[in-house]
């Protein structure tokens, strides 16, 4: 279906700032198909112009922009991401410069199958948050999955600049550079003909293993490809590592898991082993965790919870023992032993990951929660507000720490105070948490 007319409509509103016009042809078009991207791209310049033109650059409308998300959390989480998409719109129409909304959109999106719907979002993403590498990783993937080779490795590069370490960015951008070098036909013309078929058919496969996406019966060959070799070079860790990754795709992860133990017994030092080791006994977990769930046995749902919880701790040790500076696995592990209730040990590692610029508000929010946690408010109320200062909206995070700043006045009788605080939340989002309730209490 030709939507250039409606495009042409959108953008002659937009250029006329009648944005509110313009936001109601774009959203109508991203209702017709999902996957228009050009339409979801226009959707998101036209949001960010409203709220330019009505906030001057503060939050507004999150009134209407709270019960949308938390619908789409739920939608998300039950597999439902075409809905989750459409209550993510609903609530980024208000409030549009939300980087986490935004990036949830993008991955309903994608799970949905609307790629280039995803990559409008993704690439939003990278223009508002150009250090958040997840943003310029996920639009990395999205160029690569529809086709565009060399714009992805220039996303993934974009990545790296944000986070050097980032092992995924590391990865893809060195097989987007191999895909690149092999898809340039660089062949020597003096080689054998049977040399360069040989040269095409391993380039025709590279090809494939590197695709984002691969069907069904295509996995199914490949693993059978790699299972042949495999059975004459036992010992090849890289070939363990290639059939983990397709039997991780296939969702067997038991056996994924075997043969990416069995690789990094023969690579102990490896971080990329210990990396992959970890995110597939989390799946193998977390499937059990929903089967319980499933089952109605809440109580073994629940200690398998806590064991994955413990298991995540334990595999943020193992590769910081292999990368000790890396301020992004103390933010990890700290977060993962607030969950364990080791409030100490948290506070120890997020402490470490407050002196990295990139990390330093959400390591100061979260040892904020460990002091409170523990009764030291003062502390807490200290780091809360280092955590809150330069904020230039009130995004959901900053709700967070005011709510948790008015219970740490409420706690120490002081209600002029909290209803100060509670009532910088209740202006932007009545429906928070019990807000209302509170305004009430301290009328």
């Amino acid at each position: 279906m030709d939507f250039s007319k409606h495009i042409q409509k959108a953008e002659e509103a937009a250029r006329r700032r009648n944005y509110d016009f313009a936001v109601e042809l774009y959203q109508q078009l991203v209702e017709l198909d999902p996957d228009h991207g050009e339409a979801r791209a226009g959707l998101r310049r036209v949001l960010r112009q409203r709220h330019a033109k009505k906030s001057g650059g503060k939050l507004f409308g999150a009134l209407k922009g709270a019960t949308p998300l938390a619908v789409a959390k739920g939608l998300a989480k039950a597999g439902k991401h075409a809905a989750a998409a459409k209550s993510l719109e609903s609530y980024l129409a208000s409030n549009p410069l939300d980087e986490a909304a935004n990036l949830s959109l993008g991955n309903s999106l994608e799970e949905a199958g609307h790629f280039h719907g995803a990559l409008a979002v993704y690439e939003f993403l990278a223009e508002i948050a150009p250090r958040n590498p997840e943003g310029l990783k996920r639009a990395g993937h999205m160029l690569h999955r529809t086709g565009s080779a060399s714009e992805a490795l220039a996303y993934f590069e974009r990545a790296l600049e944000a986070d050097p370490r980032d092992q995924e960015a590391l990865k893809a951008r060195k097989d987007l550079a191999a895909e690149t070098a092999l898809s340039s036909g660089n062949f020597s013309a003096s080689g054998h003909s049977r040399e360069r078929l040989v040269d095409k058919a391993e380039t025709q496969r590279l090809e494939r293993s590197r695709r984002m996406q691969l069907s069904g019966e295509e996995l199914l060959e490949e693993l059978e490809r790699l299972r042949g070799l495999y059975a004459e070079a036992p010992a090849d860790t890289e070939l363990m590592v290639q059939m983990a990754g397709v039997l991780d795709k296939q969702r067997e992860y038991e056996e994924a898991l075997d043969l990416a133990e069995r690789a990094l017994s023969y690579k102990k030092d490896s971080f990329e082993l210990v990396t992959l080791v970890g995110e597939l006994r989390r799946k193998v977990l977390k499937r059990s965790v929903a089967a319980a769930g499933k089952r109605g046995e809440e109580d073994e749902a629940n200690r398998l919870e806590r064991e994955l919880w413990r298991l995540e701790a334990d595999d943020c040790r193992q590769r910081l023992q292999l990368h000790p500076g890396d301020a992004t696995l103390h933010l990890e592990l700290g977060r993962a032993l607030m969950r364990l209730g080791d409030h100490d040990g948290a506070a120890g590692e997020l402490q470490k990951a407050i002196g990295d610029p990139r990390l330093e508000g959400d390591a100061l929010f979260h040892l904020a929660q460990c002091f409170q946690s523990k009764g030291f408010n003062d502390l807490a109320r200290k780091e809360y507000q280092r955590a809150l200062d330069g904020r230039q909206q009130v995004d959901d995070r900053a709700k967070e720490i005011l709510y948790n700043l008015g219970a740490i006045a409420e706690a120490e009788n002081d209600p002029a105070e909290a209803r100060s605080l509670y009532a910088r939340v209740f202006e932007v989002d009545i429906s928070y948490r019990d807000v209302a309730v509170k305004m009430e209490q301290f009328k």
